[in-house]
């Protein structure tokens, strides 16, 4: 009988502990060297709640500019430098403009005419990568489109 409390106190800490193992740590991200902008603080307010159905996830940083969705995470980060003309793929998602380059594990894309430019790195597990952008296309509009356009 004198087990009885000592079952009780692990039946109220179990719980406990499976919610700190469930956890998953912060994704390691980098700021923005322009992510002070004003125009950042706005685009940030409009990052989506989720992102290809993968729910918001911790980053390293406490910049508002950064946000991660889903495992492997889905980044996005304000406040990197706009792309100039270029040869890359250029395409436009939902009146975005939107730079894509190819990684080894995903793809990267940079809103182009935009300044800040917003950056979304897209793992291969959420292929076709492109798929996402959508999603970001009102944090984006909230830096005004630039005279440089995809033709």
């Amino acid at each position: 009988m004198h087990d009885r409390p000592r079952l009780r106190r692990l039946t109220l800490l179990l719980p406990a502990g499976l919610l700190v193992a469930g956890c998953s740590s912060a994704v390691d991200v980098t700021v923005a060297d322009g992510a002070s902008d004003p125009l950042c603080t706005k685009a940030s307010a409009a990052w989506p709640s989720t992102v290809s159905n993968q729910q918001r996830r911790d980053v390293s940083t406490g910049s508002a500019s950064v946000r991660a969705w889903g495992d492997p995470a889905i980044i996005a980060r304000c406040g990197v430098t706009s792309p100039g003309p270029t040869s890359r793929q250029c395409f436009g998602v939902s009146g975005i403009d939107w730079v894509g380059t190819p990684l080894s594990d995903g793809m990267s894309f940079v809103t182009y005419g935009r300044d800040p430019a917003i950056e979304v790195l897209v793992p291969k597990k959420y292929s076709p990568e492109p798929t996402v952008l959508g999603a970001f296309t009102r944090a984006a509009a909230a830096i005004p489109q630039g005279p440089h356009r995809c033709s």
